[in-house]
């Protein structure tokens, strides 16, 4: 077996197949069988070349410096009476000479003969005057290809210029010539270059098994929080809870209660108001538009919930049927993973997601094969992303604080409901204001839409974050002024935390070059992008999961210390953000190789330091 040359992440000099042309490209992978290196340009495009058509970047710049080094008049003389001796034999001595004196004094010209400028990457800190991005990333538009190609064209006609100036022009090059502006004629209207997408290679939630016990787990886990809650004494002592039948669960008319909230916000969305902002670039270079009007849509529930509500309808029905409802969305949620993995079987290789590839059925149907599941326009992981569950829980949360005031037989609701509704509503419209900032999540841009996300939007997020006010219906705690004061300043404290890191990453991807982010410093990478290393983002990596975690304790605390099941957000949400980040630790160093190990040198500080 041949041995391969090139490393992996390792900066090498590749050739644009079809040409003589080299540019710096990064190797990515190697195939054992067929002896092909997977190499990828700075624009993302990813080929395979022979071991052949690649070189390493120094003696690529040596042969470049030495041969653009010495004399030039002396080189291009030569080159011009070679050129008249091979071409016109017949010509006097002095015609020639003539000739050869002539051809240095176009110095201009000559160097457009050249090979083009490549300009060696390196790795170094910069400022954002350069288009740049994240660990918290930004993309860098324009195409290695078009601009050699370009620069190939240009070389071509300035020499047949220098050779017709100087009677050199042989006649068998006319044809050329016209082959030549023929090339140009056909690279005015490119084909996009289709990558087609990988297989899955490493899996995560513990592979293959991992994720078939995670599709029982996470129901599982939905539905025996809701059992203790609904407990007179809901302590993990108690355990099992009692567990009702599966006739006691199910009701028709829930059902349709739950189909009509879920159609009743796919209209929201498929009206026509607000902007229209375009997602990260694809695979095959194009961009997916969205319809941002998600605030819209919680403006128009709020006002059809408050109208329902004028006209008798009582909100206590969500919590007598709580854990209906919680069936109701596991089963739709079900239902719409398999539609969804299906439908995936009949999508081209490029529109699949990097994260659910691995061929294998249940992994694929967990993480979800398609990237962006569409009929027509309508887009359903980003719909579901924002709309039923997020908005739902807001519902959820109205329903248990009128529930408690029935119950508890109050005129107002208690300080602790009061805290939990009002900390939970600011992050919800906060997440619908910034809407626009969701196209750049990894949910969007990298995972499937398959039962991992579908059970995540429409059973986890409404039926678990609502988990404090369902838990303080029946166990009510009195917090006093003070206490209630120090908390809601921890709120505060996370909230401004997580919104401040989020809106400078997302500022700075949007336009670099503001004034409110111009400052900010940035390691450059081979992919184009840049690293942020400075602002939240050079104090500690992800400042936003910690703000997360702060809030999360906040929302928690109103239900008292008596029990730990309203702090499982805390330990879950914990949990998620060490998945997280240890996940973005691993797919950053291997896509931005040495920029990644100078980036952590500068910010060697993380959430979460011993876990991983």
């Amino acid at each position: 077996m041949p041995r391969r040359k090139f490393a992996d992440e390792e900066i090498v000099m590749g050739r644009w197949p079809g040409s003589v042309l080299y540019y710096e490209v990064q190797v990515t992978g190697y195939d054992d069988r067929f002896h092909l290196y997977t190499v990828k340009y700075k624009d993302g495009t990813e080929l395979q070349l022979k071991e052949s058509d690649m070189k390493s970047v120094s003696s690529f710049r040596f042969r470049k410096s030495s041969s653009s080094s010495g004399s030039p008049s002396r080189r291009s003389g030569s080159r011009s009476r070679s050129g008249s001796r091979s071409r016109s034999p017949g010509r006097p001595a002095k015609h020639r000479r003539r000739s050869s004196s002539q051809s240095r004094e176009p110095k201009s010209e000559k160097n457009m003969i050249g090979e083009p400028n490549l300009i060696p990457l390196k790795l170094t800190e910069n400022n954002t005057n350069q288009y740049n991005g994240e660990p918290e990333v930004t993309e860098v538009n324009y195409s290695p290809h078009s601009i050699l190609e370009r620069q190939r064209i240009e070389s071509e006609r300035a020499r047949e210029r220098i050779l017709e100036r100087y009677s050199l022009h042989p006649r068998k090059e006319e044809k050329r010539t016209e082959e030549m502006y023929a090339e140009e004629r056909i690279f005015e209207t490119p084909k996009p270059v289709v990558k087609v997408c990988m297989k899955t290679k490493e899996l995560e939630f513990g592979g293959k098994i991992g994720a078939f016990f995670m599709i029982f787990l996470m129901p599982g886990t939905v539905f025996y929080l809701l059992l203790m809650c609904a407990q007179k004494d809901p302590s993990i002592l108690n355990f099992p809870p009692p567990i009702p039948t599966f006739e006691s669960l199910w009701e028709t008319r829930v059902f349709g209660v739950f189909l009509l909230w879920f159609f009743l916000q796919a209209l929201f969305y498929l009206l026509p108001i607000g902007k229209v902002a375009e997602g990260t670039r694809l695979s095959n270079g194009s961009r997916l538009q969205y319809r941002i009007n998600g605030f819209y849509a919680f403006i128009l529930t709020t006002a059809t919930v408050g109208t329902s509500l004028y006209f008798g309808m009582e909100l206590y029905y969500i919590y007598d049927h709580f854990l209906q409802f919680a069936l109701c969305a596991t089963i739709f949620s079900v239902v719409l993973s398999i539609y969804l993995y299906v439908r995936s079987r009949r999508i081209p290789n490029e529109e699949l997601s990097p994260a659910g590839n691995s061929g294998n059925i249940i992994y694929d149907f967990f993480m979800g094969r398609e990237l962006n599941p569409r009929i027509g326009n309508f887009d359903l992981k980003y719909f579901c992303e924002l709309r039923p569950g997020l908005i739902g829980w807001v519902v959820i949360n109205l329903a248990m604080l009128l529930t408690e005031m029935k119950i508890q037989h109050l005129n107002m609701p208690s300080l602790s409901m009061i805290l939990v509704n009002s900390f939970q509503l600011l992050y919800v419209v906060d997440a619908l204001w910034n809407e626009e900032a969701i196209l750049t999540t990894m949910d969007i841009t990298h995972d499937g839409f398959g039962f991992m996300l579908a059970f995540g939007d429409l059973v986890w997020v409404p039926f678990l974050y609502s988990l404090q006010s369902f838990y303080l219906v029946n166990h009510p705690t009195e917090l006093s002024w003070p206490t209630a004061a120090a908390i809601t300043a921890l709120n505060i404290l996370g909230y401004y935390i997580f919104r401040s890191a989020n809106s400078q990453k997302n500022a700075f991807r949007r336009n670099p070059k503001d004034s409110k982010v111009a400052h900010l410093k940035v390691i450059p990478t081979a992919s184009g992008k840049n690293l942020l290393v400075s602002g939240w983002w050079g104090l500690v990596r992800h400042p936003n999961y910690l703000g997360d975690i702060i809030m999360a304790l906040a929302w928690s605390l109103p239900c008292g210390v008596n029990h730990i099941l309203p702090y499982f957000y805390v330990i879950y949400f914990t949990g998620l953000l060490i998945h997280r980040e240890a996940r973005d630790e691993r797919q950053c160093k291997k896509k931005y190789g040495l920029a990644w190990e100078k980036y952590c040198q500068r910010v060697p500080y993380r959430i979460f330091p011993y876990i991983y």
